[in-house]
């Protein structure tokens, strides 16, 4: 499972999570990385291991070179793996001394301990499979330069960034200084949730957040600006209701239901639209799916993109402006042709 989004919240940050950047690009994973990634990946198909029969696989494996692994070298590795990634190695002492992760639904979590560790061993895979490099084809995740680490780092000191902004569509760049409140990826771009505090003279303050995508940031900078983030702020339950990164609109969440033609139904099922979606009925050759999300124009867009394989069902609203949408297209092409 190799996960596409990833938010974090105002939380300190492994080092490892910058190494996970440099190896993405250079593709040369450290050893000890590697053999914490054997590790769990062994144990995890076992189920249930013992050390020797670790040792077994361990020297089938190139990482062995041989020799053996220690045992107190295979206790320091299941330390090193609950610290980084959240996984407890255990042992069952009453069935043979067989070791298992205890803890196996992290996993299958959206943490960041969850994606370096989906991305380290994807990496891993394709580390050792050089021969086959023009026979593997990845899609392109942006380094973003010195932004990342720029945000992660005033984000574990709890201080503002400033940054100089140009939407598209804008002739001139803003001058932007707000609260790093967040990370988010989509659809292979970070953005950062940005926190907003203005003081009204004569009324209340406002509060608000904005949305930044590092591809549109020209400059940033680290100020000394404390902040106190809120307690209650959650970074998951925030996008809880969101398709994407569209946080300013004023859309509220509402029931959505689709109904999905052909094999696209199936392609949905594995990778579902939003993590609300459940099944609610079927057909022949449909399936109907229920969702509870803001509709705003990135889900719009996103729903439209399905083209004939997706009917909207409910609200009319929505499946009318589906329907607009794809009429205007029609007449595009219609335009093309007188």
């Amino acid at each position: 499972m190799l996960l596409s989004n990833v938010i974090i919240s105002g939380i300190y940050v492994h080092s490892l999570f910058h190494i996970v950047f440099l190896t993405f690009s250079t593709m040369n994973i450290p050893a000890k990385f590697r053999e914490y990634i054997w590790l769990v990946n062994t144990i995890r198909k076992a189920k249930r291991i013992t050390f020797a029969e670790i040792n077994e696989k361990w020297l089938e494996s190139e990482l062995s070179g041989g020799i053996e692994m220690a045992r107190a070298t295979f206790n320091r590795h299941r330390i090193a793996i609950e610290d980084m990634f959240g996984l407890i190695i255990d042992c069952d002492r009453n069935k043979g001394y067989k070791y298992f992760i205890s803890n196996e639904k992290v996993l299958y979590e959206d943490s960041i301990q969850n994606w370096m560790l989906s991305t380290l061993s994807v990496n891993n895979i394709i580390c050792e499979s050089l021969s086959l490099q023009k026979r593997i084809l990845l899609e392109t995740i942006p380094y973003e330069g010195d932004f990342l680490p720029m945000v992660i780092e005033a984000m574990k000191r709890n201080v503002r960034i400033a940054i100089k902004y140009k939407k598209y569509g804008d002739e001139e760049p803003r001058k932007l200084n707000f609260e790093p409140y967040c990370l988010k990826m989509f659809r292979q771009r970070w953005y950062v949730l940005g926190h907003f505090h203005r003081n009204v003279i004569d009324g209340p303050d406002i509060d608000y957040f904005g949305m930044f995508s590092f591809d549109r940031i020209l400059e940033m900078s680290i100020t000394d600006i404390k902040f106190q983030i809120d307690p209650g702020f959650d970074a998951e339950d925030f996008f809880s209701e969101c398709y994407g990164v569209l946080v300013n609109d004023d859309t509220q969440p509402i029931k959505v239901i689709v109904r999905i033609f052909d094999y696209e139904q199936y392609y949905v099922k594995d990778l579902p639209i939003h993590h609300s979606q459940h099944e609610i009925g079927y057909g022949d050759d449909y399936t109907d799916f229920e969702l509870y999300l803001r509709p705003t124009p990135d889900f719009i867009r996103h729903l439209i993109g399905f083209g004939n394989q997706l009917q909207v069902i409910s609200p009319e609203w929505l499946a009318k402006e589906v329907c607009q949408e794809h009429y205007d297209t029609v007449c595009l092409y219609e335009e093309m042709d007188e």
